[in-house]
């Protein structure tokens, strides 16, 4: 009886401690706060295209627009005048147009990722922001695309570029990476707006038919004629591009089939573009250019400057439009990290270059990165390695991370490292090359700043223009991620509309 006893107590006594060691339940914050319902997303993505347009909207397009006439006035003047008009000359014959096109192309890395890598990775925090991601891709590719264009001086024989036979018998030489590039980025771009338009296609179906139903019900009381035009264009403008879509299921399996194969195509891209860009430098036997450290070091700067973009825009549209449900701490703190690993991964790189030039005992490789930092251009080199280096580092920090505006500043601040950072690895190298009696000073023409600057206009017209017309984030995707969307978890996965 008292073996019975010191028994049950021993049982008692140990599952009072496996209690007491029991791992505690990770709660992960969802993805769509508020419980919201499936109803509430659809109204929310679809009313930004459907109600009148912001004043903040206008105000941001005329701004726009007005910068992006730099540009336009910049390359009339360089067609016009020759790319004399641009600060090239000997020995650096590349100088801001490389550096711009390497920043942009860099930028365009994000939605790439975001989209087809993180997908491939199951990842649902990427659904509230691919689609913007897509966007910024497409919008950078063809303000990156401007710069090489019009660096050919000769721009109306830039179809020479492509291996197309002619009069002249004048053929592209495929051993050169400039070549590599127009092969590499056209690429890049061709699959981006396939899959970016692809991913589109169940959301137009969706605004073709509010659209419909809304003239079906003749629910325009007070609203005016104009609201019921527009409701007709929504209904024409959408049916084309939904190309038939009618949310069936066969619709549904071969639209995910394509997605995964687009996926699986994009994913290479995204490590080979920057790479093949990478080798306009690295296949040169400049010092400083020379190093097998370039393509992972280059694709590692294009997700960091690329991540910083999507926080850039990502960030004010989100106060903007009320969309803290949908755009959420928990997506701000994934980017936030990523940030700051590639960042970390940039900083490695910098490093690594000093080490690899005095392991190498290689005087003019030494010289190179040692000017790099003290030369004449010493105040780009500390630019950048303060934008790229130190801040990322505060990421490190929750609070840091939990502050809205101050993560905007910094992704701000990365991108502006970015810039200075391929301005350093082109034109110090350049510069300063192997006969001291060549080297000399770049410095930009009023051609070359409006030309660049007014790219950032052209992006941003590009840009809101997309918000204006287009669903911002994918409807379904986001519903999928919901609590509601689980048949084994606490929400009703029939809750809303199946749009």
């Amino acid at each position: 009886m008292a073996t019975t006893t010191q028994d049950s107590s021993l049982d008692a006594t140990q599952a009072a401690l496996l209690a007491k060691v029991q791992p505690a339940e990770l709660h992960e914050q969802p993805l769509v706060t508020n419980n919201r319902d499936f109803n509430w997303v659809t109204d929310k993505i679809c009313r930004i295209v459907e109600t009148k347009t912001p004043t903040w909207w206008w105000i941001c397009m005329a701004v726009a627009l007005m910068t992006a006439s730099f540009t336009g006035v910049g390359l009339l003047w360089l067609v016009s005048s020759g790319v004399g008009v641009w600060g090239l000359a000997n020995p650096i014959n590349w100088g801001w147009a490389i550096v711009n096109f390497v920043f942009w192309i860099g930028i365009g890395h994000a939605g790439t990722l975001i989209s087809a890598v993180l997908c491939l990775l199951k990842q649902g925090w990427r659904t509230s922001i691919n689609r913007a991601a897509e966007a910024m891709t497409i919008f950078a590719v063809v303000c990156a695309g401007i710069f090489p264009l019009f660096h050919v001086g000769r721009v109306w024989f830039a179809w020479w570029l492509f291996p197309l036979p002619n009069s002249n018998a004048i053929w592209p030489q495929f051993r050169s990476p400039l070549e590599w590039d127009v092969f590499a980025v056209s690429t890049y771009g061709t699959v981006s707006v396939l899959f970016w338009y692809m991913g589109m296609i169940p959301d137009l179906g969706v605004l073709r038919d509010r659209a419909v139903q809304r003239l079906k019900q003749n629910a325009y009381e007070g609203a005016g004629a104009l609201a019921k035009g527009m409701d007709h264009f929504r209904k024409n403008f959408y049916a084309i591009f939904a190309m038939g879509w009618r949310n069936a299921g066969n619709h549904w399996r071969n639209y995910e089939m394509a997605y995964l194969v687009l996926a699986g195509l994009s994913t290479p891209l995204v490590l080979s573009v920057h790479t093949i860009v990478s080798f306009d430098f690295a296949l040169a036997v400049l010092p400083g250019w020379h190093t097998t450290i370039f393509p992972p070091y280059f694709v590692a700067g294009a997700i960091f400057s690329g991540f910083g973009m999507v926080l850039t825009l990502m960030l004010p549209l989100r106060a903007l439009y009320g969309m803290h449900d949908l755009i959420t701490q928990r997506h701000i703190d994934n980017m936030c990290k990523i940030c700051l690993g590639t960042g970390s991964i940039v900083g490695y790189a910098y490093i690594m270059e000093f080490f690899i030039a005095w392991y190498g005992a290689n005087p003019y490789e030494s010289f190179a990165f040692i000017n790099r930092a003290f030369g004449q251009y010493w105040w780009a080199y500390v630019m950048m390695f303060s934008c790229n280096v130190f801040t990322p580092q505060l990421f490190w920090f929750k609070k840091v991370r939990e502050n809205a505006a101050l993560v905007w500043i910094m992704s701000i601040f990365i991108n502006v490292g970015m810039w200075f950072e391929r301005f350093v690895i082109t034109v110090t190298s350049l510069a300063n090359d192997f006969l001291p009696s060549s080297w000399g000073y770049y410095s930009p023409t009023m051609v070359d700043i409006l030309t660049f600057f007014g790219t950032f206009g052209l992006f941003s017209v590009l840009f809101l223009l997309f918000l204006r017309f287009l669903p911002l984030m994918p409807i379904a995707e986001v519903k999928f991620v919901m609590p509601a969307a689980d048949p084994h978890g606490h929400g009703d996965h029939g809750q809303g509309d199946h749009h």
